[in-house]
C-alpha cells in the first residue's frame, strides 16, 4: 500500500505549508472520512469464526448432537464448567443503550454498533479476548431511557458470557446501573467509559507528576466535566493519592461543592454528591479561578477545540499538566495548549503524542479478570492496573519518560499481558477470584492468546480472507480532509 497510515506519519499527508491548526482539523476529517468508507468496505470490523477444526465431516458429530450432549449435562450439573467447555471463559458482552456515544449524544441502539464492534475489535487484536457487541433499547412503558431494563438485560446474559463491558450509557443511569450490577452479578461487570477511562488517566498522571517532579497528594487539580468518566477518575485518583480538598469538578452548572441543591436533591446523583462533599471547599466560582495555580488540568467534556481556553492553561503553575481527552476532538489541540504553556500534554487519540485512552486499559483488565474466573471487579483491581501500566511505560516503554511519553502506546503488545497478570494477582488477592495462578502463568496465559489473536489477524490478511482497503479508498480520504479544510 502506498499511503502510509503509521501515526506518526499522519502530519506528512498534509502540505508543508499548512498550519499546525489546519493538520490537526485535517487529521480529524481524514479519520472521519476514512472510516465510513472502510467500514462501508468491509461491512463492519468483525466477524464469527470457529476455533476447532473439520478433519472429516465425522466431527460434526463430535462439536453437534449426538457427542455435544455430554456436554450440556456435565455444564448442568456444575455451571463452572461451563468457562473450560465452551467459549464463556474467554468471551464478554458490550453492552450500551447508545444514550452517551462519544461526544455525539444519544445515536439510537443501532447507531453505537460501530463503538460496540470496534470494542470488540481492540479487545480480541489487544487483549486476546472474544466479544460481543449488544446495543439493546433501554426504553421503558413511559418512553424513557431506564437503567432497570439495562440491569435486568445485563442480570439475564450472564449464564452466556465471562464478563460484561458497559459502554456508552448517558448518567445518570450509568451510576445505578455498574454499581447494581458489580454486586448483584456473578461475573465481572466493567463500565469502561468510567472504571477504564479512570485507570489510564491515573496510569498517566502517575508518570506525568513523575516527569515534572510532582507529588500527587500536593499537587492542585482542577477537572471539567463530570459525568461518569471524570467522577470516576476523581474517584481513583482520591484513591491513588490526590488530595480532594485540592480537587475542584465543574460540571454544566458550574463547580462541584456542598452548596449544590441540585445534586443533593437527586438521589440518582449520588456519586456526583458524594464528591460535593469531599473536593472543592472553596467553592470555585469558575473554571477561570480554578486553574490559577492549578497543576493539573483534566477535561473529559464537551469536544472542542475551544472547551478548553488558552488562558486557563496560561495562569497555571509552572510544568502544567493538561489532559484534554474528549472524543472525537479534545477540548484544546495538544499544539495550542503547549503554545499556551502546558508542559505535558495528553488526549484520547492515538494521533498525538500521550494517548490517555481506556483502549490502554480494558483488553488487559478484562483479560486478567477472565483468566481467573473473577465474580467482580473491583475498584483494588483498577487502581492495580493504572499502576501497572504506569510502571510498564516506566521501566519497559518504547523510550524514557518525557513529555511526549508518559504512557504505553497501543503498538507495544508486551504492556497488555503485563497489565492482565497484575490485575489478575489483585483479583485473587481481593478474595474475588475463582481459581488460582501464579504471576507468571497469568502473564504466560495472557501472552500466548494475545500472540494467537495477533497471527490469526495476521495469517487472515496474508491469506486474502482480509482484504487490504484499495488504494483509492485513502487517496480519496486525504483529498477530502485538504480540500475541506
Amino acid at each position: 500500500m502506498g499511503v502510509d497510515l503509521s501515526l506518526k506519519n499522519l502530519k506528512e499527508l498534509f502540505p508543508e505549508d499548512f498550519s499546525e491548526e489546519q493538520i490537526a482539523k485535517g487529521q480529524t476529517l481524514f479519520l472521519k472520512r476514512l472510516a465510513e468508507t472502510a467500514h462501508k468496505f468491509y461491512c463492519g470490523k468483525m466477524q464469527t469464526v470457529p476455533k476447532a477444526g473439520v478433519f472429516g465431516f465425522n466431527w460434526f458429530n463430535v462439536w453437534y448432537t449426538p457427542g455435544v450432549g455430554k456436554i450440556s449435562t456435565t455444564i448442568r450439573d456444575d455451571n463452572d464448567t461451563s468457562f473450560e467447555l465452551t467459549n464463556r471463559g474467554n468471551l464478554v458482552a458490550i453492552v450500551s443503550d447508545s444514550t452517551r456515544v462519544l461526544g455525539d449524544g444519544d445515536c439510537t441502539p443501532p447507531g453505537g454498533m460501530g463503538v460496540m464492534e470496534g470494542k470488540a475489535f481492540l479487545m480480541k487484536y489487544l487483549g486476546g479476548v472474544d466479544a460481543t457487541a449488544l446495543c439493546m433499547n433501554s426504553y421503558n412503558d413511559k418512553g424513557e431511557h431506564d437503567p432497570d431494563t439495562i440491569i435486568e438485560f445485563v442480570k439475564r446474559l450472564q449464564p452466556s458470557f465471562g464478563a460484561v463491558n458497559l459502554e456508552d450509557i448517558s448518567q445518570p443511569n450509568c451510576y445505578k446501573v455498574l454499581d447494581t450490577l458489580r454486586e448483584e452479578c456473578e461475573i465481572p461487570v466493567w463500565h469502561d467509559d468510567a472504571q477504564g477511562t479512570g485507570c489510564v488517566t491515573v496510569a498517566g498522571l502517575i508518570n506525568a507528576l513523575k516527569v515534572a517532579e510532582k507529588e500527587m497528594g500536593e499537587v492542585r487539580i482542577a477537572m471539567l466535566g463530570a459525568g461518569a468518566s471524570n467522577t470516576t477518575i476523581s474517584r481513583l485518583l482520591i484513591q491513588a493519592g490526590a488530595d480532594p480538598q485540592k480537587m475542584v469538578l465543574f460540571d454544566s452548572k458550574g463547580s462541584l461543592h456542598t452548596d449544590r441543591e441540585d445534586i443533593k436533591s437527586d438521589p440518582r446523583f449520588y456519586r456526583k454528591w458524594e464528591l460535593c462533599q469531599s473536593t472543592n471547599p472553596e467553592k470555585f466560582p469558575s473554571m477561570e479561578e480554578a486553574t490559577k495555580g492549578a497543576d493539573v488540568l483534566i477535561a473529559l467534556s464537551k469536544p472542542g477545540p475551544d472547551t478548553v481556553k488558552p488562558e486557563w492553561i496560561s495562569q497555571m503553575a509552572e510544568k502544567a499538566i493538561v489532559f484534554t481527552c474528549a472524543n472525537p476532538v479534545p477540548e484544546i489541540y495538544p499544539y495550542a495548549a503547549k503554545e499556551a504553556g502546558a508542559f505535558i500534554v495528553a488526549t484520547g487519540r492515538g494521533d498525538f503524542p500521550n494517548q490517555v485512552n481506556n483502549s490502554l486499559g480494558f483488553p488487559g483488565i478484562l483479560k486478567g479478570a477472565l483468566m481467573v474466573r473473577a465474580r467482580k471487579i473491583t475498584d483494588n483491581m483498577a487502581i492495580a492496573a493504572a499502576k501497572s501500566l504506569a510502571k510498564f511505560a516506566e521501566e519497559k516503554g518504547a523510550s524514557p519518560l518525557s513529555p511526549e511519553y508518559i504512557t504505553a502506546t497501543m503498538s507495544e503488545a508486551g504492556v497488555f499481558p503485563y497489565e492482565a497478570a497484575d490485575v489478575a494477582m489483585q483479583a485473587i488477592e481481593d478474595g474475588v477470584a475463582r481459581v488460582t495462578m501464579t504471576r507468571e502463568e497469568a502473564y504466560n496465559k495472557a501472552e500466548k492468546d494475545i500472540t494467537y489473536s495477533r497471527s490469526l489477524t495476521d495469517s487472515l490478511i496474508e491469506n486474502g480472507f482480509i482484504k487490504k482497503p484499495p488504494e483509492e479508498l485513502i487517496q480519496e480520504a486525504i483529498d477530502f480532509a485538504i480540500k475541506s479544510v
